[in-house]
């Protein structure tokens, strides 16, 4: 791909950087933004400026949050007895799109995975032990993806509150094994949610 302009080239360069996109699609982002009055690329540019500087992780759920606490952990409509934990940020958004969760996150920051040098010590998970223990936690239900990693990280935390007083369940096998959860449609994770089993029945799959 030849470009008359440096500067359009290392625009394409930047976009293609981001997952997903490829130099076809980096090229037509950067040509909209081109068209675009002053006024709103650099609305842009601020915008992910200001989101990138400013953002904060809930000191609770470690969730994305504008302030010291996210939104959902300071909701008290919420069911804060219940514990939904996950991967990552991506897996908040698709459960919120299905509107059939009204319990709170965990947010571990990855999954256990020694072939990519990912131990117990880099994941946010002694903060949600601690949060189960201080906070009196009635269930915790796992929405990791079910693969081998997923079910590694489930066990081990399992191990980490076999004598709390915690209910732990996961996820029905709606998803399927060595599916991702943020490509799941709304209707099948919801029912995944709802119907959610013990972790003991979903490892040895009965």
């Amino acid at each position: 791909m030849q470009f008359s302009s440096s500067l359009l080239e290392q625009a394409v360069n930047e976009f293609a950087k981001l997952p997903g996109i490829g130099k076809k699609t980096a090229l037509r982002l950067v040509l909209h933004l081109l068209k675009a009055e002053n006024s709103a690329v650099q609305g842009f540019g601020e915008t992910m400026i200001r989101m990138r500087n400013e953002i904060k992780f809930c000191q609770r759920c470690h969730n994305v949050a504008d302030a010291d606490i996210c939104s959902i952990c300071a909701n008290s409509m919420r069911k804060h007895e219940l514990i939904c934990v996950v991967e990552s940020l991506r897996e908040v958004i698709a459960i919120e799109s299905t509107q059939q969760y009204s319990g709170v996150y965990h947010v571990l920051g990855g999954i256990i995975s020694p072939l990519d040098g990912i131990g117990p010590d880099q994941l946010n998970i002694e903060t949600l032990v601690s949060r189960v223990r201080k906070e009196h936690t009635q269930e915790l239900i796992f929405a990791l993806n079910p693969n081998i990693q997923g079910d590694t990280t489930i066990y081990y935390i399992q191990k980490k509150l076999q004598d709390a007083n915690v209910r732990i369940t996961t996820i029905a096998r709606g998803i399927a094994f060595g599916g991702e959860l943020e490509y799941a449609d709304e209707m099948t994770l919801a029912r995944s949610i709802t119907n959610r089993m013990p972790v003991e029945s979903y490892r040895t799959g009965g």
